[in-house]
């Protein structure tokens, strides 16, 4: 299989609606994760590690920061003069309420679908922190020769909306259900779907013609279409709301759950944004902490994740938390279980405590 023949499609803002602290202002796919990435890197990153080169982008508000933050592509190799990383304009009006699905999107980027020239296409949300072989699904979906194949997990599904499968013994779905009682052994899907471009062409005019979603479209297709589940492994968790945003940092603090995500054969690229290493004072203490470049560490700091140029002011402490960029801890501060947006500012001698439980959220450029 040439990769050249093979389209991506990332879905920028699905699930905007689980992450509300975080997304007001940005979309799904660029909320900060991880001390230096966006949400949008790890399946962005995947798409070119398998050698993709032509990933179109599809927004529907707030989508500012996520074209600050992904330019022409050239972080991911992808600022080429045919095809590279393409922005799908808007695909609801301004004022239009309403959570608008993937095939409603796509609808209004048909005309993209119609012109590409590849015959397959892999298409993700931005909701999921995972780092997938792209090409071993690929490769799975050409072996068995099924219409549709769905990158899937067993365990406990998230708290939004998504299919769950039920496989028969060759792998194929007999039955795909959107809602059913908690469960902490069901196969549910990824919202990683690989297809041939003219079958998706057809779903979108079938879903828009019937004014149905992308869910429903499979459903009604399940008996028709060879739709096959592919489970993952690997670490993989659904961004369902903050407690979970917040939780999947409290992961990376786990070697085994980092040397997962950031396997050195499968990199996860970003934006490249050179800054100094980070400076340690003469009294700072810190422990098991994911510190990115440009901190500046004066007191103490244990179990946190801190973004680029997080400073903490000597006699400050901080524990469990999660400090966006430029966030700034006033001296002999105290802070515990605190997600802060960038450019917050936490006064000299404030206390601030959450729990592992109850994060506590302070939204961007808050002076407290």
């Amino acid at each position: 299989m040439r990769t050249n023949n093979v389209l991506g499609i990332l879905y920028s803002n699905s699930y905007d609606e689980a992450l509300p602290e975080l997304t007001s202002l940005r979309t799904m796919g660029s909320v900060p994760f991880g001390g230096r990435y966006r949400m949008i890197d790890f399946a962005l990153s995947s798409m070119v590690r398998a050698g993709i080169a032509k990933v179109g982008v599809v927004t529907k508000a707030h989508y500012r920061s996520l074209m600050d933050h992904l330019g022409m592509g050239k972080s991911w190799d992808l600022a080429r003069k045919h095809a590279g990383l393409i922005f799908l304009p808007p695909y609801v009006g301004a004022g239009a309420g309403g959570n608008q699905t993937r095939m409603e999107g796509l609808w209004s980027a048909l005309e993209f679908l119609r012109n590409a020239k590849e015959e397959l296409v892999i298409m993700s949300d931005c909701n999921v922190v995972c780092n997938l072989d792209y090409r071993m699904l690929l490769e799975a979906h050409m072996a068995s020769g099924a219409d549709i194949t769905v990158a899937c997990r067993r365990g406990a599904a998230p708290n939004l909306r998504c299919a769950r499968l039920a496989l028969d013994g060759t792998g194929r779905a007999r039955e795909i259900s959107i809602t059913g009682e908690p469960c902490a052994d069901v196969l549910y899907s990824l919202n990683i779907f690989v297809l041939r471009r003219d079958l998706l062409e057809r779903l979108a005019r079938e879903a828009h013609g019937q004014g149905i979603g992308d869910y429903e479209i499979l459903q009604r297709n399940v008996g028709s279409l060879d739709i096959r589940g592919l489970e993952t492994d690997g670490y993989a968790r659904v961004i369902d709301c903050l407690q979970s945003y917040y939780d999947a940092h409290m992961d990376l603090l786990r070697p085994e759950a980092r040397r997962a995500l950031f396997h050195p054969a499968y990199p996860v690229l970003t934006k490249v944004q050179d800054d100094m290493p980070t400076v340690y004072g003469l009294h700072a203490k810190a422990s098991n902490c994911l510190a990115a470049d440009g901190c500046q560490i004066r007191g103490e700091a244990e179990n946190s994740v801190l973004f680029r140029g997080v400073t903490i002011e000597e006699g400050a402490r901080v524990s469990n938390c999660v400090l966006m960029q430029g966030t700034r801890v006033g001296a002999g501060a105290n802070l515990e279980c605190v997600i802060s947006d960038k450019a917050v500012e936490i006064r000299p001698g404030k206390t601030i405590i959450g729990a592992e439980t109850y994060p506590i959220y302070l939204g961007k450029r808050i002076v407290v």
